[in-house]
């Protein structure tokens, strides 16, 4: 397995884990990551300053990703997005090595990474909190994904 950037190439496959993932979840609903008008042409949404877009390929297959882009147009809050992987993948290690991509990347461009998620994601949730995210009782303001239940935000200054 590994990560790398997303290419153009990749949007239908990264569209199939993220739309599958959130089949899973409950998450096909207005609210959520599944009605982003830019899911389907990802390598467009990411291919911009401070925004980057990293999947994970098995045997030459996209199984997982994830990015960071702005957070409402924030210069020093960024969000963690869209990150999916096929149940293949989860318990592998890929999850904490595509995470420490990503915030290192972040770590460059923001102060603090925000995540929304859905509560009932209970090992995400465990992830990211072992990871060092902490829990919100509340969105920051400007969030888009209304749907979503469960808020976290990690300074990253220790990363």
């Amino acid at each position: 397995m590994i990560i790398r950037e997303l290419q153009e190439k990749d949007n239908a496959a990264i569209e199939r884990v993220i739309r599958e993932c959130l089949i899973e979840f409950g998450g096909n609903r207005e609210g959520l990551a599944w009605a982003d008008e830019s899911l389907s042409r990802l390598s467009d949404y990411y291919n911009r300053e401070g925004r980057a877009y990293w999947v994970i390929e098995q045997d030459g297959e996209v199984v997982g990703g994830c990015g960071i882009a702005p957070f409402a147009d924030s210069e020093e809050v960024c969000e963690l997005q869209k990150m999916y992987l096929f149940p293949a993948v989860r318990g592998t290690g890929m999850a904490a090595r595509l995470l420490d991509t990503a915030l290192t990347f972040a770590r460059l461009h923001y102060k603090q990474c925000y995540l929304e998620t859905l509560q009932n994601m209970h090992a995400a949730n465990r992830f990211y909190a072992k990871h060092g995210f902490e829990s919100l009782s509340a969105p920051l303001a400007g969030s888009e994904h209304f749907a979503c239940d469960a808020w976290y935000i990690k300074g990253l200054e220790d990363v």
